[in-house]
């Protein structure tokens, strides 16, 4: 039956969401309820209408699979909680967030800058100088290391592609895992994998092994340019970041010079070598490889006593650990300056600490399952985490400074090592095409009973015949036999470079002790020939492979460097990062230009010089700039070593375009170099300037 009660009263809804009762019909007041009565939620009401012995009844759908109304309405209960504080959470998560930078750079002023930072300077600028070492190693011992491996021409170039292969990954993958492992972690695995493999490499006798041994080196070699800079960056304050940071470029520099002054100081005197038997042989080239190693060493040496970056340890939400540090680099510097009574006033409940969910995931697997499920969900979620740090450097407010970042870093890459690779092959095309206008031509000679007991050097002879003649103790270099005839000979003790004979006919000649081996000769007919103790295979000759012109023209470069690493370094902060980079690309451009009216060596070197000279200042705002422009979410790190990946890719390029047309036109690599730094230049007028920006 229908209540009349119920049938008479209303219920009206006022404004605010106020409820009001009346009776139908009669005007008056039903239940005397306030009008400020809160009103009852949807879960409430229902509740209330549902008979008070419902659990003492059978539910319905319980045989048939079907929730209870109650487990529906607590799930949802549940989930607005989750919601709500997930939401508190998040807003949190932003102000603390927004508070660190600001916080940060206020506890490194209160820091100061002094002894501690100075340390750490010289210690990951050893780190860098290794870096620079390993740029010109390759190129120092490949005459040597060709010759005394036998490699090809083809396996020339793959060497050295394999290395910049190996730099560009060891770029991206270092970059990611600085930003999740730790400066200091990443940056000791990385000098270990490169001393390491370095070490091995002067041991290898196959050139299988040594293009492995050299591939792994780069691998790790390759990270090291953005760990050092991300490193030392998040020890300085905001006016010290742009000079500093280009002082501390001035050790790639230096591990140029220390390169060349060794490669010439070491790899031209064959008897600095030894050998164990016969086949295990170590050359002076190996011993410089050796010495090259020093750098590494004593930076890894190093940095195995300074501390992880403060501004990392916070970023992962170790705030005690960052404290700590910050104390030590606050004690560090004031003692040094006299005031040893200086106290750290930052309080370590006080920094704030923003944790994300991904480290909140980590440490709850990490306490469960076996030792090896918690290092594959450890490493996993890792690797997980830096591929999304990479996806997360194209989001839409990063997108476009980060494509106008790329293309001046891909431009001034692609014009810088292009170059670096023309100037020396450039150079030794010349010397290539001077001695090649020096060359004797002898036609139709006819030599019988004679000794040479002097050295045959350029020359060529053709159609000549050689009757009872004896060739002992002497070099052949670039000397070619054309159709000639060599009759009841005798060669011992030769010493050959760059010497064939071609369609050639020899009889009844004797070979001893010499290197005249099978590959010497092309199309060759032999009859009654003998070769006694040959030297089989290939053999270097130090005094005429190595020419201290290259080490020379290398050492000059590298030394060109320091004026525009000093100007860079004064003026950085002053001037600001986009004039830096945008002025010294378009300075360098007109050098590239300039370079059409070099007709001699000595034009080449200078203009060479000129060229490293004005570019570095690019250099050094480039890098400067990259560590500065990305926010700490989007992990600069990671953006340095993606967009360190991506010089090296720009390296590979140019490298193989400019050595193509050595000996054939110098217009177009001069002509490429200037256009790609003119648009690099120009685009980077677009960047922002960051100098007075905090790490954010």
């Amino acid at each position: 039956m229908d209540d009349p009660y119920h049938n008479n009263v209303s219920q009206q809804v006022t404004e605010g969401g106020e409820y009001t009762y009346t009776q139908d019909g009669s005007g008056q007041d039903g239940y005397p309820y306030q009008a400020d009565y809160p009103p009852q939620d949807e879960d409430a009401r229902s509740d209330a209408t549902e008979g008070a012995d419902d659990d003492e009844q059978m539910y319905e759908g319980e045989y048939q699979g079907v929730p209870h109304p109650d487990e529906i309405k607590e799930a949802r209960r549940a989930a607005r909680t989750e919601a709500r504080r997930k939401a508190r959470q998040a807003a949190q998560q932003e102000e603390e967030e927004d508070n660190l930078p600001e916080q940060y750079e206020t506890i490194m002023e209160d820091c100061g800058h002094g002894r501690f930072q100075w340390m750490l300077f010289f210690v990951l600028g050893l780190a860098l100088m290794a870096d620079g070492v390993d740029g010109f190693v390759v190129g120092f011992v490949l005459p040597s290391a060709e010759k005394d491996m036998c490699i090809s021409n083809s396996d020339k170039g793959l060497l050295g592609l394999l290395v910049y292969v190996a730099m560009m990954v060891g770029a991206l993958v270092w970059g990611g895992l600085c930003d999740k492992m730790g400066r200091r972690k990443c940056l000791i695995y990385v000098l270990t994998i490169d001393l390491v493999f370095s070490f091995l490499s002067c041991f290898a006798q196959s050139y299988g092994f040594f293009l492995f041994f050299r591939f792994c080196s780069g691998f790790g070699i390759g990270g090291s340019i953005p760990i050092v800079y991300t490193y030392y960056t998040e020890f300085l304050q905001m006016d010290k970041r742009g000079e500093h940071l280009s002082w501390l470029c001035m050790f790639w520099m230096l591990g140029g010079l220390y390169a060349s002054f060794t490669a010439w100081g070491i790899i031209p005197h064959y008897g600095w070598g030894f050998a164990i038997g016969s086949e295990f042989q170590i050359h002076s080239w190996r011993l410089f490889i050796l010495v090259c190693l020093f750098p590494a060493l004593a930076a890894l040496v190093g940095v195995v006593f300074m501390p992880e970056s403060p501004r990392f340890l916070l970023e992962s939400a170790r705030h005690d650990e960052a404290w700590m540090i910050l104390r030590r680099v606050h004690d560090t510097n004031w003692k040094a300056k006299g005031e040893p009574e200086r106290v750290f006033t930052v309080s370590a409940t006080n920094i704030k600490t923003p944790q994300t969910q991904e480290d909140d995931f980590i440490e709850i697997q990490s306490d469960t399952g076996t030792a090896f499920q918690r290092w594959t969900v450890r490493h996993t979620t890792m690797l997980q985490q830096v591929m999304s740090n990479i996806m997360s450097l194209s989001a839409p407010e990063l997108r476009l400074q980060g494509l106008f970042l790329v293309i001046v870093w891909f431009c001034l890459a692609f014009s810088y090592h292009g170059l670096g690779v023309w100037f020396p092959d450039m150079i030794k095309y010349m010397q290539y095409e001077e001695y090649e206008s020096k060359v004797k031509v002898f036609h139709r000679e006819r030599v019988e009973h004679f000794h040479f007991n002097f050295s045959l050097v350029n020359q060529i002879h053709r159609e000549g015949e050689y009757i009872h003649d004896k060739f002992e103790n002497i070099e052949i270099k670039s000397v070619k036999f054309e159709d000639s005839l060599f009759e009841n000979c005798y060669f011992e003790d030769v010493r050959s470079t760059n010497t064939f004979f071609e369609n050639c006919t020899i009889k009844n000649t004797v070979f001893y002790n010499t290197d005249l081996w099978h590959e010497k000769f092309k199309d060759c007919r032999m009859e009654n020939t003998t070769f006694l103790h040959p030297k089989k295979g290939c053999h270097l000759n130090f005094l005429e492979e190595n020419d201290i012109v290259i080490y020379m023209v290398s050492f000059l470069g590298s030394l060109a460097v320091l004026p525009g690493n000093i100007i860079s370094a004064l003026f950085m902060d002053k001037i600001g990062r986009i004039k830096i980079i945008g002025g010294s690309m378009l300075a360098s451009s007109a050098c590239t230009f300039l370079l059409l009216l070099s007709f001699s060596q000595g034009a080449v070197i200078c203009w060479q010089c000129l060229f490293y000279a004005t570019s570095v200042a690019a250099w050094n705002g480039l890098e400067v700039i990259s560590v500065e422009l990305y926010p700490s979410s989007k992990r600069y790190s990671t953006a340095f070593g993606v967009l360190n990946g991506i010089c090296k890719f720009a390296a590979i390029l140019a490298s193989s375009i400019f050595a193509a047309f050595i000996g054939i036109t110098k217009i177009v690599p001069i002509f490429l170099a200037f256009i790609a730094l003119v648009c690099g230049g120009l685009v980077a007028l677009k960047l922002p300037e960051t100098r007075e920006k905090v790490l954010s």
